[in-house]
């Protein structure tokens, strides 16, 4: 295997599984409940750290390279998403979920509605660095991360330096 794909397989794995011990540790030990875009981004990082552990048990390296690869696209997938939840939160866009605003249904009651809302709403910043919210920072890791294990998982030759 060459050193680009060793590499690209490790960042592949280390990317998705500190960004989820990231967010738990913020839910459950900082109180900051996910709402249903945070739960989407979480969804590509399982996929991808599934696809990187998978990549670690296969003996081929082209079946590697493709699971690398697989996980690198989830990873990017899950930026991509955040790059939209961070737009939400911050007022570019509307979002497209009930977590961004109460809707009354044909037939509900105003209550129902209110009891039936999420808890934790999508379009408000619950924590930010230097004024980047987490759903942000997810864009900026997560899609440099996508990017990198794409790149070099697309690397044929041995890049080992002497």
């Amino acid at each position: 295997m060459t050193d680009s794909l060793s590499r690209a397989r490790l960042i592949a794995l280390a990317v998705p599984a500190a960004l989820l011990a990231g967010a738990y540790s913020f839910e459950y030990f900082g109180g900051l409940y996910p709402c249903e875009m945070c739960w989407w981004q979480r969804y590509a990082h399982y996929a991808a750290l599934g696809f990187a552990v998978l990549a670690f048990m296969v003996g081929t390296e082209a079946v590697t390279k493709w699971l690398v690869r697989l996980a690198g696209v989830a990873i990017l997938v899950s930026g991509l998403i955040g790059a939209f939840h961070a737009g939400v939160e911050y007022g570019w866009w509307e979002g497209f979920t009930q977590c961004t605003a109460l809707s009354v249904g044909e037939g509900q009651s105003a209550l129902d509605a209110i009891m039936g809302a999420p808890t934790v709403r999508c379009d408000e910043v619950q924590w930010s660095l230097f004024g980047i919210s987490m759903a942000g920072w997810n864009f900026l890791i997560s899609a440099t991360a996508g990017i990198v294990v794409l790149v070099l998982s697309a690397r044929t030759g041995n890049s080992r330096v002497g």
